[in-house]
């Protein structure tokens, strides 16, 4: 099994994008022995919001036989979750599950994660077997994936700058300048707080304390008010 980096201050994910479908999933069908299966990846940021991807798709698909769905969601991919729905069990959602978990998104690392897999089947009247169910429903995911535009993303460190009226404009402009990704800058009546990302680590919170240092004369101080995942363009 390929190596997984679930702590990692990178990970990929599904990028929501489709020019085929209105919910922006991505869709893929294929026939195997007479049975139409149809594959839908969708990002999703929680499980409410995959459940109702699988439901939507329940609704939308009602003459179906089966709607199968499999999910990974959170840094740490630690919530998965997966679906026969009426399949034999372990057939259809523990294998569509394993070819999310075990895909590369680059050589020895699988860490895609808040995506969503949901495969529906129309039977054809062949009866597949177990074996088969399994291969259907792995391929049927792994082929979508090999279609399915990726987004890179890292952990960022989000950081509040304090800085007077006078000055918030040049602070903003120069650290844009040193490459620095300034969020937002909210005015208020005592000053103006701007609101930056550095990628989550010491050695990189310590090189933009020094810049800010630089560009402020020592005046702004970097206060941490959290992490965010942020895609990479």
């Amino acid at each position: 099994m390929p190596a997984s980096s679930p702590d990692a201050a990178v990970q990929c994910t599904v990028l929501p994008a489709s020019a085929r479908d209105p919910q922006g999933w991505l869709v893929r069908e294929t026939e195997i022995r007479r049975s139409r299966f149809l594959t839908y990846l969708g990002r999703v940021e929680d499980e409410p919001r995959a459940r109702e991807m699988i439901a939507a798709l329940r609704r939308r698909h009602h003459d179906a036989r089966h709607v199968c769905s499999a999910f990974i969601l959170g840094p740490a991919r630690d919530r998965m979750r997966s679906n026969d729905d009426g399949e034999p069990a372990g057939t259809a959602g523990a294998p569509m599950l394993e070819a999310l978990a075990l895909r590369e998104t680059a050589p020895g690392r699988t860490d895609l994660t808040d995506v969503c897999a949901v495969v529906v089947r129309w039977f054809g009247g062949v009866k597949l077997g177990a074996g088969g169910l399994v291969r259907a429903y792995s391929e049927s995911v792994s082929a979508a994936l090999d279609t399915t535009p990726l987004v890179t993303r890292s952990r960022q460190a989000i950081l509040a700058v304090d800085a007077p009226h006078a000055q918030a404009g040049r602070w903003e402009n120069e650290l844009r300048a040193a490459g620095v990704a300034v969020l937002d800058a909210c005015y208020g009546a005592a000053g103006v707080r701007l609101r930056v990302a550095v990628p989550d680590s010491d050695a990189q919170r310590a090189a933009f304390a020094a810049r800010l240092a630089d560009i402020t004369a020592g005046a702004g101080r970097a206060e941490p008010i959290g992490t965010e995942w942020i895609d990479h363009d």
